[in-house]
């Protein structure tokens, strides 16, 4: 059998290489939309020993920590996970911000930089991807529960890639559905036929899976022949009278079961305006409703790690089930919250974060044991500015100003800043 090889599967000595599994505590940053009356009921449950009850949450932070830091927690207890990774998006985490009367971009972190350079950079992007979507396949297996279903939304370009690292993770028999979701829209194209459709793939964890077909039922529309007469008064395999019966039953039902093709959600400049938040890769709530009400159910626990513009939480919320959001992206996390507080009636959920112990593992993981120093050069290197010794405070410069790197888990405090204008009066003196 061929078997599918990416950059670091396999370390020096020829043995599989698994997932990195960090378990790091997660930070509530804030509580939003909760009464002062629901806060205190769930204080004096937690005083008691008691659940203080589920809160859904949405989470700033790299899927790398991210998704084994759940897993204490979730492990077998997610019901549907939808993802929709992105691939060379060009992405850069940045996000507009309005203060007063004026408008400003807020720059990525470093963490998020680095881990779409990581992700994308050099030659063997495409290897570096199967990596990175390897190790998610493997931890949101273990977050499905046994009924539970994954639906993992493409395009082309690795699509083929992607099914046979899900094959190995969940099997080949454990795939419901290669979905196929058309859309139409202008092109420019000259040298192709125009790209537009996206792939979904459907895995279901076990041989018990949810499947509510009544739930997905489309309006049943009567076909015609090429002669133009309608297909229900012509029959080589049934009477009129059966296929009106059949008519009725599906007019009862509320329409017909949908194929796995998809022509009747449309993308992009086909968006409700209601729906549209400014994000570049957002979905329509149409399409996550319709994977929803197929494949859980009310109070079921809904998971996407690469939420973007919060359109699977939106729709969770809207349909009644629990959900859990997770993005890399600032501008995610700020889109996703603005779009929950919209929705009428939202239930309380909280916004966390790993904190600072994910930037103390990952500059650990990223530069070993002079990590302060070698973090200190990444950063200088980052913004092309210049190191200079011989100074504590002032670690390198750059069009003519001095610049001070700041640890990775704190930020820079006024003592700090005191010191950095000290030492730097005393290079002015100096020359």
């Amino acid at each position: 059998m061929v078997e599918l090889i990416w950059d670091g599967k396999y370390d020096k000595d020829g043995k599989r290489v698994a997932p990195l599994r960090v378990s790091l505590p997660f930070q509530t940053v804030e509580t939003v939309n909760e009464s002062a009356q629901q806060r205190q009921r769930s204080l004096e449950f937690m005083l008691a020993g008691r659940d203080p009850g589920w809160r859904n949450r949405l989470i700033w932070g790299d899927k790398k920590y991210v998704l084994p830091s759940l897993l204490p927690e979730f492990a077998g207890k997610v019901d549907l996970i939808y993802i929709d990774p992105p691939f060379a998006t060009g992405q850069d985490f940045s996000f507009q911000a309005q203060v007063g009367d004026e408008r400003f971009t807020k720059e990525a972190s470093i963490i998020e930089m680095k881990a779409y350079r990581d992700m994308w950079g050099g030659k063997s992007s495409l290897s570096q991807y199967l990596g990175w979507f390897y190790e998610t396949a493997v931890f949101l297996h273990e977050l499905l529960s046994e009924t539970g279903s994954l639906y993992v939304h493409l395009d082309a370009t690795v699509s083929h890639y992607a099914k046979t690292i899900l094959d190995s993770i969940f099997d080949i028999d454990k795939l419901r559905n290669e979905i196929i979701w058309c859309y139409t829209g202008p092109s420019n194209t000259k040298k192709w036929f125009p790209r537009k459709h996206d792939i979904i793939f459907w895995y279901a964890k076990s041989e018990n899976w949810i499947f509510n077909r009544d739930d997905v039922r489309t309006p049943y529309k009567l076909g015609r022949n090429i002669g133009g007469k309608s297909s229900l008064a012509i029959s080589s395999n049934r009477s009129i009278e059966s296929r009106q019966e059949r008519m009725d039953e599906l007019v009862e039902k509320g329409g017909k079961i949908i194929e796995d093709f998809w022509t009747d959600i449309g993308a992009g400049s086909h968006i409700p305006r209601k729906e549209l938040t400014g994000y570049p890769t957002q979905k329509p709530e149409a399409l996550l409703e319709r994977i929803i009400r197929a494949s859980s159910n009310e109070g079921d626990l809904v998971l996407d790690c690469f939420c973007g513009s919060g359109t699977t939480p939106a729709v969770a919320e809207k349909l009644k089930r629990r959900w859990i959001a997770c993005d890399l992206g600032r501008f995610a996390v700020h889109t996703a919250r603005k779009r929950l507080l919209a929705i009428e009636n939202v239930r309380p959920f909280v916004v966390q974060n790993l904190g600072k112990y994910e930037r103390q593992h990952w500059q650990r993981a990223e530069f070993g044991t002079a990590a302060q120093l070698t973090y200190r050069k990444f950063i200088l290197d980052l913004y092309r500015a210049q190191p200079v010794a011989g100074y504590t405070w002032l670690h390198g410069a750059k069009g003519g100003r001095m610049v001070h790197v700041g640890a990775v888990d704190s930020p820079v405090a006024q003592g700090d800043v005191r010191s950095i204008a000290i030492e730097f009066q005393h290079a002015i003196g100096t020359g």
